[in-house]
């Protein structure tokens, strides 16, 4: 999952949100220093990542990449998913979209000081740039993936694969709605 999907699956608590970004940023962070509403919400983010990456039909959406780029399908989709979440919300939350995106940015605001320097940069990028709107559009998804591949140390055939997504956009939206909402269940009720 990417950072928005984490956000809107953590615990509905702003610290335990802060937290499960985190786990993106957590390299050196020890979690016994951690407030405890934002180590719960880091533990959050590893148990949604490690449910996501054992799911069928996770398995099966990586598949679809060639053999040049599955190496990165995982990334990709973690990308897409905001995406697909978006597109999809209101299957997902009685609450709209862009209220939830504004909480969202106020919060990460409230509680920079919790994050360690890099996060707050990127976090910052977010906010001001509002990265969590721009993901509706699929054009930008792939601009966001691009980005992730400059910054990739070794050469890899990522760039672009955004073709790929939307060469098999119905079908990976489709294994989305079918993952989602037991990924969804899971993050609620079983963690």
């Amino acid at each position: 999952m990417n950072h928005l999907a984490h956000l809107f699956l953590a615990p509905d608590n702003p610290q335990a949100r802060v937290g499960s970004l985190l786990g993106d940023f957590a390299r050196g962070v020890v979690p016994e220093n951690l407030p405890e509403k934002v180590r719960t919400g880091l533990y959050h983010h590893r148990a949604v990542d490690a449910f996501t990456d054992r799911h069928p039909e996770v398995i099966a959406s990586k598949r679809l990449f060639s053999a040049q780029r599955r190496r990165f399908a995982g990334v990709a989709l973690d990308i897409l998913y905001d995406h697909y979440l978006l597109r999809n919300w209101k299957l997902f939350s009685h609450v709209e979209s862009d209220t939830f995106i504004d909480q969202v940015y106020r919060e990460l605001d409230a509680n920079s000081s919790l994050m360690p320097e890099p996060m707050q940069r990127v976090t910052g990028q977010i906010v001001r740039n509002d990265w969590f709107r721009s993901y509706r559009h699929l054009e930008n998804i792939g601009y966001a993936m691009d980005r992730v591949a400059g910054r990739v140390r070794f050469t890899n055939a990522f760039s672009g694969i955004i073709e790929e997504i939307e060469e098999h956009d119905d079908e990976l939206e489709h294994r989305f709605l079918q993952f989602f909402p037991a990924l969804k269940h899971f993050a609620t009720e079983d963690i």
